[in-house]
């Protein structure tokens, strides 16, 4: 008798914390909308052109590693402040007053899109770090995966291709086809 109180009290104790949480993504959702293509897109190119600009300072760098290493950090501070700006103009257009309920709706599901996209970065980079790469960037869009490495002059093997292959096709909701490898020459 007193177990299956415990189980009953468990059980509903489960389904208010469940209902707790739909109501608030519920309300989290009414309150804002989602991204316009357009920002996204804006995203990608800032994205593009901080790694342009950063490889081509780091070019002229006498000590490699330290430029790979500064790599990888600036490209990790870029892509945030890529997202930040993104998630800055959503809020925007979510708050204006003139904002329809199509804007709005349309804004949030970006914003989900991109918490997303931030939540399988990690997980990837964090698996390829686990799989002994010495560093990596992981940026997951509408597109695609592109997944920047650390790789000896000769390239990658193909083992270290499929050990990223496999990590990204199995930690997110693309293909095979939708990656992209950059190989950074130490």
């Amino acid at each position: 008798m007193r177990k299956n109180l415990k189980r009953n009290i468990v059980i509903v104790a489960v389904l208010v914390f469940v209902g707790a949480a739909v109501y608030l993504n519920w309300s989290y959702n009414s309150r804002w909308g989602a991204a316009d293509p357009a920002m996204v897109a804006a995203e990608d190119a800032a994205m593009e052109a901080a790694e342009e600009e950063y490889l081509a300072a780091s070019a002229s760098e006498e000590d490699g590693a330290v430029a790979v290493s500064a790599y990888f950090d600036e490209a990790r501070l870029s892509r945030q402040a890529a997202r930040d700006e993104a998630l800055e103009l959503l809020e925007m257009a979510c708050a204006g007053e003139n904002a329809s309920q199509e804007v709005i709706d349309e804004s949030m599901r970006q914003i989900n899109a991109m918490a997303s996209w931030n939540m399988q970065e990690s997980l990837v980079e964090n698996q390829l770090l686990a799989k002994n790469f010495a560093d990596c960037v992981v940026l997951v869009s509408g597109e695609g995966v592109t997944v920047t490495v650390p790789a000896p002059v000769e390239g990658l093997t193909a083992t270290q291709v499929a050990q990223i292959t496999e990590t990204v096709v199995s930690n997110t909701d693309y293909p095979a086809q939708a990656l992209n490898i950059v190989e950074i020459t130490e």
